[in-house]
């Protein structure tokens, strides 16, 4: 375990019991979450590339335009 995340555990270990249940809950949600995402990226890394190619290949033909950001 890292020094910072020690740190943060230590902090967390004064905090009353239901704010350290809450952020158990929440460390224990994004953790889980994130395996999710790795899981799905994994799995569509075949279709990630294959739309990657695409739209590489549509904006070396001139079919793209640069993103406007104030009109959406």
């Amino acid at each position: 375990m890292t020094r910072l995340l020690e740190r943060a555990f230590k902090k967390a270990s004064k905090l009353p019991e239901v704010e350290q249940n809450a952020l158990a809950k929440w460390v224990i949600e994004e953790l889980e979450s994130e395996g999710r995402w790795g899981k799905s990226f994994s799995a569509s890394e075949d279709v990630l590339d294959k739309l990657g190619d695409e739209a590489l290949g549509e904006h070396k033909k001139g079919r793209t335009k640069p993103l406007n950001i104030k009109s959406l």
